[in-house]
C-alpha cells in the first residue's frame, strides 16, 4: 500500500516561484507609493500641494487699505510664485459702480458691509476681515488745539468730512449725530485718502479718518483719539467677484487674508481683528 500523501503540505514549485516573483515586484512598487503620496484624484488635489492656482489677479479695494494691502500683495505673491495681484483703490461706493459695470476684476474689498450687502448678486459669500475706528486728524502739532467731537462745531474751523455716501462719511455723521454736534464740513472728499490728504496739506485744520490712515502720515497729521463709546466701528468685507475668469485663485487671495500670516500684517497696520 502506499503511503499516505498529506497534500496540505505539498508546494507546488512552479506556484512558489510564481508567488516569490510577485512579491518581489510589488515591493518596489509599494516603496514608490509611499515616497509619491496620493496617486491623482486622491486627497485635496494639485492646488494643495503646489499653493494657491497661479493667476493675474485683480481686486478692487477700499482706499483705506492702500498701504497694508500693497504690503499684503508682495507676501502673498512670494508665497504662491506665478500668481500676481494688481489692487485697484477707490471709496467703496466707486468700487460698487465699478463692479455694476462689469469692471473686469477677481475680487472686492470694502470698508463697510453696507456696500458689499448691496452687491450680493455679484459676489460670492464675504468675509470681514478686519475692522477699523476713526480717530480727528489735525495738522501736525496740533495748531488749532482740538481736542474732542465738539470743537468741531466751531465754525473758525475749516473741517473736512467724506461725502456722506462714502463708509468712511457715513461713519463720521453716525458719530457726530449721535452727540448731536453740527459740522459744516468746507469741503465733503470721495474718500478717507481725500480727506487725509487735505488735512496733511494744510488746506483744512481737522478731518474725521480711520485711525489706520492718520498712521500713514504721522509726519503729517496728528491724531486724536475718540472715545470707544463716541466712535464707530468699521468692517472690512471681502468676497470674490461671480465675474472673475480666475475664481478658484480668487478664492485662494480671499482665503489667505483671513490667515495668521495676512492677520499679522493688518495688525502690524493698525487694523483691528474681525
Amino acid at each position: 500500500m502506499s503511503p499516505l500523501i498529506d497534500h496540505r503540505r505539498v508546494v507546488n514549485p512552479r506556484r512558489a516561484a510564481a508567488a516569490v516573483l510577485t512579491t518581489a515586484l510589488l515591493i518596489p512598487l509599494a516603496a514608490c507609493g509611499d515616497d509619491a503620496g496620493p496617486a491623482k484624484g486622491e486627497g485635496s488635489g494639485s492646488a494643495a500641494a503646489t499653493g494657491a492656482p497661479k493667476a493675474d489677479l485683480t481686486v478692487l479695494a477700499a482706499s483705506s487699505l492702500t498701504d497694508v494691502f500693497k504690503a499684503a500683495g508682495a507676501v502673498y505673491e512670494k508665497e504662491n510664485p506665478g500668481t500676481k495681484v494688481t489692487f485697484s483703490f477707490a471709496g467703496s461706493q466707486e468700487l460698487a459702480a465699478q463692479v455694476k459695470q462689469g469692471a473686469p476684476a477677481d475680487a472686492l474689498v470694502t470698508a463697510d458691509t453696507k456696500t458689499m450687502d448691496g452687491l450680493s448678486g455679484d459676489t460670492g459669500k464675504p468675509t470681514v476681515i478686519a475692522r477699523n475706528r476713526l480717530v480727528i486728524a489735525v495738522g501736525e502739532g496740533n495748531p488749532e488745539k482740538v481736542e474732542s467731537l465738539e470743537d468741531l462745531a466751531d465754525p473758525r474751523l475749516k473741517v473736512v468730512l467724506a461725502a456722506p455716501e462714502v463708509p468712511v462719511g457715513r461713519y463720521s455723521a453716525q458719530i457726530l449725530d449721535a452727540q448731536r454736534i453740527e459740522v459744516k464740513p468746507v469741503s465733503q472728499e470721495p474718500n478717507v485718502r481725500a480727506v487725509l490728504s487735505k488735512v496733511s496739506l494744510g488746506e483744512a485744520d481737522a478731518g474725521l479718518v480711520y485711525r489706520t490712515d492718520a498712521a500713514t502720515a504721522t509726519d503729517k497729521v496728528d491724531a486724536i483719539d475718540i472715545p470707544d463709546a463716541r466712535n464707530a466701528i468699521a468692517s472690512y468685507p471681502a468676497a470674490t467677484l461671480k465675474t472673475s475668469r480666475h475664481g478658484e485663485a480668487a478664492a485662494a487671495f480671499v482665503a489667505w487674508l483671513s490667515t495668521p500670516a495676512a492677520q499679522k500684517i493688518l495688525r502690524g497696520a493698525g487694523f483691528q481683528q474681525p
